[in-house]
């Protein structure tokens, strides 16, 4: 058989055939979810449609109220309500208000594995793909056909292959890397294609920087964002107590549609300017444009990683008078190791507002919605108009080290100069 890379490999073990690219299959999933931002309508479809108004398999199918989470309006309320009785009617997973952003929360589950297929009703669902995982995600109509027959038709993608090289900085993480790699290629560059991280620079990423890489992949388009099984991988499954995973790697000799490559070696802390995130520059290009807000947080960077250096700078140090910094961890576990460990105590002491895992301000569903003219750095992915509340705000996309120094001085700054050049 002619080599593969990861996506080939993967799509062809769930239909037990080579499949070639451009094809169109149907291939069988391993597990599906939904948030309250998406269950919705896949309820609806499954209630209208008689043929669907079944589940494949209640164990691999989850809810996860998180994004307006707890519930900000009462039209909010309701969607939860919905949720939890359906779960309850079909005795599927249901990961209630607390629990965490559901990228975060499925991936720490110990429900996936290297080489399944995941279909999430969110764009985000990539993040998975740093498990080595073929995660995609989809509307949520095709959720909902998902959830009930247990397959998924698709096109098999055309796949680029990202190759990192180099040993970033100390406070150069992989939002960094991910925000240079987009600003390089593109909002587009990927679109409906699959792209596999690779190089030597991924054995300095933990697997917190790397689901930050998989998880913007799907800024440039990309149907799926994978990384390799290697150790990192390996020792983050045996955390969760899952030893013997399988290794999805690509062959020698395996074709892509397209190989860039980049090295990070010295590659400076970047920020990705309103309205488009492929706009990016060195941090040092844009310091100095004041801020009123901070967000530290989302699906992108609420990981232990991005607090625990955000707590190097904020310690015996505080917040800018004038400017808010709120500080949300992905999941109740990561909140709970940074109880444990000392780090929210440092957050609030120098003056962030902490809140219990919620997507809330990345979406401008709450807890942190911009008004007209004012300015945000965040950690979140992305800064289209009107995306964390007035039209007429600015969010300006940057690391944890990056936002969490610029909460300190009130405007964009370097954050090199609080951990050492």
């Amino acid at each position: 058989m002619n080599p593969m890379n990861m996506t080939e490999k993967i799509l062809s073990s769930k239909l037990g055939r080579k499949v070639e690219v451009g094809e169109f299959v149907v291939v069988p999933v391993d597990f599906v979810y939904a948030h309250d931002g998406t269950a919705p309508l896949s309820i609806k479809v499954m209630n209208e449609i008689k043929e669907l108004n079944k589940v494949f398999d209640p164990s691999r199918i989850a809810f996860i109220i998180d994004h307006a989470a707890p519930s900000p309006t009462v039209s909010s309320a309701h969607v939860h309500i919905e949720m939890r009785s359906f779960a309850k009617r079909f005795g599927i997973r249901l990961y209630d208000v607390g629990n965490g952003i559901c990228h975060q929360v499925i991936a720490e589950s110990g429900l996936i594995r290297p080489g399944m297929v995941v279909v999430g009703a969110d764009s985000h669902t990539v993040t998975l793909g740093a498990l080595g995982a073929f995660a995609t995600g989809v509307g949520s109509t095709d959720a909902a056909i998902a959830m009930t027959l247990g397959k998924l038709w698709m096109k098999v993608p055309e796949t680029i292959k990202v190759v990192i090289n180099g040993k970033p900085k100390p406070w150069v993480l992989g939002k960094d890397i991910i925000l240079h790699i987009i600003g390089s290629l593109g909002v587009d560059a990927a679109t409906y294609k699959s792209v596999e991280f690779l190089g030597e620079s991924l054995k300095y990423l933990t697997m917190d920087s790397r689901m930050t890489l998989s998880n913007m992949s799907v800024e440039m388009g990309a149907k799926a964002g994978l990384i390799p099984v290697d150790e990192v991988t390996k020792a983050w499954f045996k955390s969760l107590g899952i030893n013997n995973i399988r290794t999805i790697r690509p062959d020698p000799g395996a074709e892509y549609e397209d190989e860039v490559i980049f090295d990070v070696a010295g590659l400076e802390p970047q920020v990705a300017l309103p309205p488009n995130i492929d706009n990016v520059k060195p941090v040092t290009e844009v310091e100095g444009i004041e801020i009123d807000q901070v967000f530290i947080g989302s699906c992108t960077n609420g990981r232990f990683e991005d607090f625990l250096i955000a707590s190097r700078i904020f310690k015996g140090r505080r917040v800018k008078d004038g400017v808010r910094c709120i500080a949300i961890p992905a999941s109740r576990s990561i909140y709970l190791r940074l109880l444990r460990e000392g780090i929210i105590e440092i957050l609030v002491s120098a003056g962030c507002f902490v809140a219990h895992s919620t997507c809330g301000p990345c979406i401008g569903a709450h807890l942190g919605l911009l008004g007209g003219g004012e300015v945000a750095i965040s950690t979140s992915n992305r800064n289209f108009i009107g995306r964390m509340g007035h039209k007429d705000s600015k969010v300006f996309l940057a690391s944890p080290a990056t936002a969490a120094a610029s909460a300190i001085e009130g405007k964009i700054v370097d954050p090199s100069k609080y951990l050492g050049r």
